[in-house]
């Protein structure tokens, strides 16, 4: 019973949140949804798209939106691990070294353009996004929760950029692929622009939750029940790309437990407190999208990912 009224309470704190951001965007409500499932299942989030379709603006309302340090990192190709995570300064009056921390040390970080630093500098973030830690010098500097990388990536512009390696992907729970607006929405975006809406969206939107609110809906969201049909609905799903003839490279046992966690998450915001098929449905393709590699003959085809989720999705039978 307190599971149902957290999650309740969940769906009424989405709800806020949505209209707070509507105050200053138009239009991405899919994005929003996955943003905030990402949110509550732990998970981070890579948001790719041409420039000025709001990806860093959306990153910005959600951290508005939420009571939580905020800090955003403009990745360039001259950045270090150190200008990320942080290094050792030496104090004069005590001779000796102390950590510095790096802008990584917040509640929500907003890495801006991630594919334009070298892999050296990606390497920084490996175990900052799957362990909430750093360690430096030998020792372990631990993350304040609610933790969540959110980063953007151009898809159009290659040169001076660094593809991010199969390991730095796969620890993104979601790629959400940012569209162009259409006609109506970009007439709205006009007039947001012109009342100065858009520029000064910090004196429109206000704070809807706090980090402690936001680490009690996690714990509501991991008590949201799945049935053992839904479980191997998931498994089936995940395992068909290892074995499907126009996949490279199939999802690993961790796209199964993204797929599994942001499933929960999207029921709880639903204001339920089980998962359905179709909430599994739902996510699998922002899950799967960045973690399959089409076989060379399908990418000369035409082919796209998306593609290939989709027909996965018909093939396999859904639980009743």
């Amino acid at each position: 019973m307190e599971n149902r009224i957290d999650v309740t309470q969940l769906n009424e704190a989405v709800a806020r949140i949505k209209f707070e951001i509507g105050k200053v965007l138009v239009g991405q409500e899919k994005m929003i949804d996955l943003l905030l499932a990402a949110l509550l299942a732990e998970g981070h989030v890579l948001i790719e798209g041409v420039p000025g379709v709001a990806k860093t603006l959306t990153a910005k309302l959600l951290a508005k939106c939420i009571a939580v340090p905020f800090s955003r990192i403009q990745f360039t190709p001259d950045l270090m691990p150190s200008d990320v995570i942080g290094t050792s300064v030496f104090n004069p009056q005590t001779a000796s070294f102390s950590f510095k921390q790096g802008p990584v040390f917040s509640n929500i970080v907003l890495i801006d353009e991630i594919n334009r630093s070298p892999a050296k500098t990606q390497a920084a973030l490996f175990e900052v996004m799957e362990e909430r830690q750093i360690t430096y010098d030998g020792v372990t500097h631990k993350f304040k929760e609610p933790f969540m990388v959110l980063a953007t990536q151009n898809p159009v512009e290659h040169e001076g950029t660094y593809r991010l390696p199969e390991a730095q992907l796969d620890r993104f729970l979601f790629k959400i692929e940012v569209k162009y607006p259409s006609p109506e929405e970009e007439i709205k975006i006009l007039e947001y622009s012109h009342k100065g809406i858009t520029a000064h969206f910090a004196d429109v939107v206000t704070n809807v939750l706090s980090a402690d609110e936001i680490n009690s809906f996690r714990q509501a969201v991991t008590a949201v029940h799945v049935e053992d049909k839904v479980m191997k609905y998931i498994a089936d799903l995940v395992y068909e790309t290892r074995n499907n003839k126009a996949l490279f490279l199939g999802a690993s046992p961790r796209a199964s437990v993204a797929v599994l966690k942001s499933s929960k998450a999207i029921a709880a915001m639903r204001g339920r407190s089980f998962v359905t098929p179709d909430d599994v449905a739902e996510v699998l393709q922002p899950v799967l999208v960045h973690r399959i590699i089409l076989t060379p003959e399908k990418e000369m085809e035409g082919s796209t990912p998306v593609e290939v989720i989709t027909d996965i999705i018909k093939k396999i039978e859904v639980p009743r």
